[in-house]
């Protein structure tokens, strides 16, 4: 069986860090980490239909900060911040401690994977297809410059009696890169049929370590070979990676072919003298033909006239000029 991680709890260290930040002896660990629990819980329960993507948690001796980040800072605040305060209130009977509650916009939500993932949930229930779901998310996630993006749904889809889960992505999602910024969301759809479970994987990109400098530290190395397979790699992106097939015969420098001198494959001469093929521009761009041998003559019969085409001169081509032909000597007297 696979054994599936969390791509934030792997990246905890390297490039991400703790959700919960605070320190307390072995003996009341258990308690300040139950007291997280339900503080998530709460917040999640009140304010579920306010598009919440995440909740950090920072704590002193007598002092609780939360921030909540949410893609509708209205419905958090409330008028005249009566919603916020409310919700101080009811942390400060569960914890008797102060707390001071920050509200953080997030400007993309098609970037946060939590609120994609509740986006799609929220069309499952109001019975929306799956796929365009999934696609319509999809598409607008890449739109808004995600490098990578997989959405998986599984469940009674389309109200089926077998369950199943299906799969749509875009774009590179490695999630074994430690240092590609992978964001993940889950969230279920609790339809009449059953629920319908969606996970949702965005790439950001790649963060770098600090004094990280390099010419092409911009640039992902995906994108230097995918163009480099399209011979079209800029000059100092070649360093980057190992050497490349060699070029076919014929190649000119750079990989790309040489262009013929008639702008294109001509055909050969015909009989008539007509040369050149679609692309050969007339008689002189298509492919000279090959001299033949010519068969032997006998003396008394006449030379044919040599084919010659309308664009070979004899200044041009001396050696394909016909020889004269001797002249022909009279039949003798009572020869029959």
């Amino acid at each position: 069986m696979g054994h599936k991680v969390h791509p934030g709890g792997l990246r905890v260290g390297v490039i991400h860090t703790w959700k919960s930040n605070w320190f307390v002896p072995a003996k009341e660990f258990p308690d300040a980490l139950m007291e997280d629990v339900k503080i998530r819980d709460h917040i999640y329960g009140k304010l579920s239909h306010a598009g919440l993507s995440d909740i950090h948690i920072r704590k002193d001796k007598q002092r609780i900060t939360v921030d909540i980040y949410t893609a509708r800072p209205g419905i958090v605040i409330g008028k005249s911040g009566s919603e916020v305060d409310a919700l101080r209130r009811e942390l400060h009977a569960m914890t008797t401690k102060n707390v001071q509650v920050n509200i953080t916009e997030i400007k993309r939500p098609e970037l946060d994977a939590k609120l994609v993932a509740q986006s799609i949930a929220e069309q499952l229930q109001n019975r929306v297809s799956f796929r365009r779901a999934m696609k319509r998310s999809l598409s607008s996630s890449i739109r808004s410059g995600a490098q990578g993006v997989k959405i998986r749904c599984g469940g009674r889809l389309g109200g089926s009696e077998m369950s199943r889960s299906e799969q749509y992505s875009e774009g590179r999602v490695p999630l074994h890169t430690l240092r590609a910024d992978i964001d993940y969301g889950f969230a279920e759809a609790k339809t009449t049929f059953g629920r319908i479970g969606v996970k949702v994987w965005i790439n950001k990109g790649e963060i770098m370590p600090e004094g990280f400098e390099h010419e092409g530290a911009a640039t992902r190395l995906g994108e230097v070979d995918s163009r480099r397979r399209r011979r079209g790699a800029l000059p100092g992106e070649m360093e980057q990676l190992g050497p490349t097939r060699p070029g076919r015969r014929g190649d000119g420098p750079g990989g790309r072919r040489r262009p013929r001198p008639g702008g294109g494959r001509g055909g050969e001469g015909g009989p008539g003298g007509q040369g050149g093929g679609p692309g050969g521009g007339g008689g002189g761009g298509g492919r000279r033909p090959r001299s033949r041998p010519r068969p032997a003559q006998s003396e008394g019969a006449p030379a044919p006239e040599a084919a010659q085409t309308p664009a070979e001169t004899p200044a041009e081509t001396p050696a394909e000029k016909p020889a004269e032909a001797p002249a022909a000597t009279p039949p003798a007297e009572g020869a029959e």
